[in-house]
């Protein structure tokens, strides 16, 4: 008698693949036995030595006749006779990548044309007990995209060969401006075979929360085939102990179970900082009338109720675009994630942990998942729910006028309920959004972008994937989710362009794209969300050697080596418009590694420090979020990631996270000119004026004190003061505004100002120091700094060997510590401000006592 309990079972031993027709690193018929399972054609070869390392020098170039090549991969998997006698088998491809022809014992059973989309074949009819065999062939998906170009339209782009618009395949394969042309190919997902009389296809929890925070729960569960029988769910909580139950729920095509939770019966869901991440299971079982169990799933949740608020604004224009969890609003500091690898199934969980870990050690609070890479791994989301991080999700498109004919749309459907189906459940999952600036291109383009239009069709436009946008992904996500839908990032809604700044959210790229602003400008280029802004920096130096590969004549910031580690174009003339606008620079390659980040540093810690001080309290939520591209890399490169390919975080992390503290104090200098002759221009007076802010994220104000201390870099003068202040929860505030203290007055432009540095402190009860930060004038090229030997700055070792006290007699900027060799040390801070009498302590990991290399502006090295 054959089990009546649903059983799933991996196919993932014994593959092999084949290069069809062979070639010079795989011979024709030559059968190459696969490492680990699922996989693609380069890791595999990677593995066995058979092609150089794309990621070292110019050997990406080597390899691109892999993703033009066909390939086919192969199996033998052995059945039971208890399993091929059961009502129903299927095999269920998680996801192959990306066109393919499934055959089993000789029969087609699949063609497969979307990386993005999971297959379940019924084959019942087609196994047999004892040996089977499995055999998937896959074409190149760059040939396949070009021919489908050919039979429709070349349409417009950012980044990559315009084929990929017609290829549901992760976009950034085709190469992107951080990324190299890598076209993978092959099963990138597992392979199940899964046998049953009856089993439970789909689970749709939907949990409503109301503003009195009761939470109705929704428990839908669908059974394949039809079948009459009981249910018992279960909501358990985090500690496995019964929250709320019901049993004997009568079933035949589907089953519900609703729940109502009163405000303190359940434990709520917060975003890191703001409260616990308690994750509870639903767990559905399934009986015949026999008590057979037939099946049984279990589906992790969480309690939270998420919006997002777009309301008027007090004293400004346009509307909030802010996220509220369990009525609670919540200021959104945080990055933007591509794929953290070019060959995805070489991630694992302990990747994404250690990825996601280092985004809430840098005090960052939300991740956006961006449109054109991949609807992430299960184990992404899952640790997202478990740290506290919200994440937005990007639908994966981007950059592009893609097309919206009958078979593409069909494709594009069933991908987004599937995902959508995938990603419901998340209480992390707070946002869906269309695409990536994709009517941003619209825009660049002048295509039919009529921003008034909400009722036409626009498949016979020249934008025809606003369709897409506005009408078939809203349907899917509303019919299958409670998550908010957002029509594209940027996107600003109510008849504005995207590059509004009072709706909705902004991709903010008028520092280094666009018309390349100065980056203390920030304050004058906020939107209402910034859900991208950037500026690159070279990698550690370490990453920089690995993709050298030991190569000595190409170890120079302008080599051809070092080009092809930078995608971005025009970086040469980017990278040296900021660095000459602000520092004095070396060409030495530590050095202009060195100055590169310091100047990325300081660019987005002062985005931060800036867009922060929007958050002003209910109803003066100017800024509500900013989200820096990008966190990570997918391969060794110079983007503007804020962490390397090898987890290095580069010195822009850290500054990024002191700026993301619970508490901060900022300031600005800005120089004020009078004329008191309005008819004369010779005759003025210049003031600088000193502006001092606090934030707090925090649910309750906090009493401190604020101490301000300036310093002239040439003399022994100073001057402090303090104040005690109070921070308004959960906003930002402003606690002094006067003339910059040490700075005369000036009549003539010949007249150089002082080199006054601010240092500004908040301190508690204890004398703790909840946030620091020190104000330099700027542009740091006109400082003429201290001789070394004058600035008596110490870097004593702890007696434990893993840590560094920083001193010194006089202020110093952008202090980068490091030490020689390859093994590096994990330090608890870089890009460091030091001023005399605040010593700090920086914590590190593998220092293991040894010598500290210290870097800082006017080192010497200039």
């Amino acid at each position: 008698m054959p089990s009546v309990t649903a059983t799933s079972r991996p196919v993932n031993e014994g593959w092999k693949f084949t290069h069809v027709g062979g070639g010079e690193v795989v011979k024709k018929d030559e059968w190459i036995s696969v490492k680990k399972f699922p996989t693609t054609v380069h890791v595999e070869l990677l593995e066995e030595k058979r092609i150089p390392d794309p990621f070292i020098g110019l050997n990406e170039w080597d390899v691109q006749w892999i993703g033009e090549a066909e390939w086919s991969f192969k199996t033998e998997f052995s059945v039971a006779d208890e399993e091929a006698s059961a009502s129903n088998a299927d095999l269920v491809f998680d996801g192959l990548d990306t066109f393919a022809t499934v055959l089993l014992n000789g029969k087609e059973i699949l063609q497969a044309n979307n990386q993005f989309v999971a297959h379940r074949v019924p084959v019942k009819d087609t196994l047999k007990s004892g040996t089977n065999e499995l055999v998937i062939n896959f074409a190149s998906a760059f040939r396949q995209g070009r021919e489908i170009e050919k039979q429709h339209e070349k349409l417009h782009l950012w980044n990559g060969d315009s084929s990929r618009l017609h290829v549901r395949k992760a976009q950034y394969n085709y190469g992107w401006d951080w990324g190299p042309v890598l076209m993978t190919v092959g099963p990138w997902k597992p392979i199940y075979l899964e046998t049953y009389n009856a089993r439970i296809s789909d689970i749709d929890i939907r949990i409503d929360i109301p503003g009195n925070l009761t939470a109705h729960v929704d428990v839908q569960f669908t059974l394949d085939p039809p079948t009459k029988a009981k249910a018992s769910v279960t909501i358990k909580k985090p500690n496995g102990n019964v929250l709320i139950g019901g049993t004997n729920i009568p079933v035949t095509d589907s089953g519900v179970a609703k729940f109502k939770l009163s405000r303190g019966v359940y434990d709520a869901w917060y975003p890191v900082g703001y409260g616990g991440q308690p994750i509870h299971a639903v767990e559905i079982e399934i009986a015949d009338e026999q008590q057979n169990v037939l099946d049984s799933k279990s589906q992790k949740i969480a309690f939270r109720r998420a919006r997002v608020v777009q309301d008027e604004l007090i004293d400004q224009e346009g509307r909030t675009f802010l996220f509220e969890i369990n009525n609670v609003r919540i200021f959104c500091g945080g990055s933007n994630w591509i794929p953290a690898d070019s060959f995805l199934t070489t991630m694992t969980p302990d990747r994404y942990r250690a990825w996601l870990r280092l985004l809430v050690n840098g005090n960052q609070n939300m991740i956006r998942v961006w449109g054109g890479g991949v609807y992430e791994a299960d184990a992404f989301y899952d640790i997202c729910d478990e740290l506290g991080i919200l994440v937005w999700q990007d639908f994966m498109f981007g950059c592009g006028q893609y097309p919206a004919y009958d078979s593409f749309l069909k494709s594009v459907e069933i991908e987004a309920e599937q995902n959508v189906k995938r990603l419901r459940h998340h209480p992390s999952v707070v946002i869906l959004a269309g695409n990536n600036e994709d009517y941003q291109v619209a825009e660049s383009y002048k295509l039919d972008l009529d921003y008034s239009d909400e009722t036409s069709d626009f498949r016979k436009t020249n934008f025809p994937a606003r369709h897409i946008y506005e009408r078939l992904l809203p349907s899917v996500v509303e019919k299958f989710s409670n998550i908010h839908y957002h029509r594209s990032s940027p996107y600003s809604g109510f008849g504005k362009p995207t590059t509004d700044k009072t709706y909705g959210d902004l991709h903010q790229w008028n520092v280094w794209h666009g018309s390349q602003e100065p980056w203390h400008n920030w304050d004058i280029l906020a939107g209402r969300f910034v859900s991208e802004f950037g500026m690159e920096g070279y990698p550690n130096i370490r990453t920089v050697d690995y993709w050298l590969g030991g190569n000595k004549e190409e170890r120079y910031p302008q080599s051809r080596t070092m080009n092809n580690h930078n995608k971005a174009d025009g970086f040469e003339r980017r990278l040296e418009l900021y660095l000459v606008e602000n520092f004095k620079h070396s060409f030495e390659i530590e050095s202009y590694v060195y100055y590169t980040q310091i100047m990325q540093a300081e660019t987005l810690a002062s985005a931060y420090r800036l867009w922060r001080r929007n958050w002003k309290g209910k109803g003066r939520e100017y800024t509500a979020g900013a989200l820096v591209w990008q966190i990570n890399d997918c391969w060794p490169v110079t983007s503007w990631a804020i962490v390397d390919y090898f987890l290095r975080p580069k010195p822009a992390y850290f500054t990024i996270k002191r700026e993301l503290k619970p508490f901060t104090v900022g300031m600005t200098r800005k120089e004020k000119k009078t004329f008191p002759d309005e008819l004369s221009a010779a005759v003025f007076t210049i003031e600088t004026v000193l502006e001092v802010w606090g934030t707090n994220s925090t649910l309750s104000e906090k009493q401190a004190t604020l101490e301000v201390t300036s310093f002239d870099l040439h003399s022994d003068w100073t001057d402090t003061w303090t104040k005690n202040i109070v921070l308004a929860p959960n906003s930002s505030t402003e606690l002094f505004k006067g003339d910059l203290p040490g700075q005369p007055k000036r009549t003539k432009l010949s007249e150089i100002p002082k080199t006054i540095i601010v240092s500004a402190r908040l301190l508690d009860k204890s004398g703790k120091v909840l946030g620091r930060y020190s104000n330099w004038p700027e542009p740091f090229k006109y400082i003429t700094f201290p001789d070394v030997k004058e600035l008596g700055l110490k870097a004593q070792i702890g007696s434990n060997g893993e840590s560094v006290q920083l001193s010194t007699a006089k202020p110093i900027k952008g202090i980068i510590l490091d030490v020689e060799g390859e093994e590096d040390v994990v330090w608890g801070d870089q890009a460091i401000d030091l001023v005399p009498g605040d010593p700090q302590v920086i914590t590190t990991v593998g220092l293991k006592g040894r010598e500290v290399k210290v870097r800082f502006l006017g080192d010497g090295t200039a």
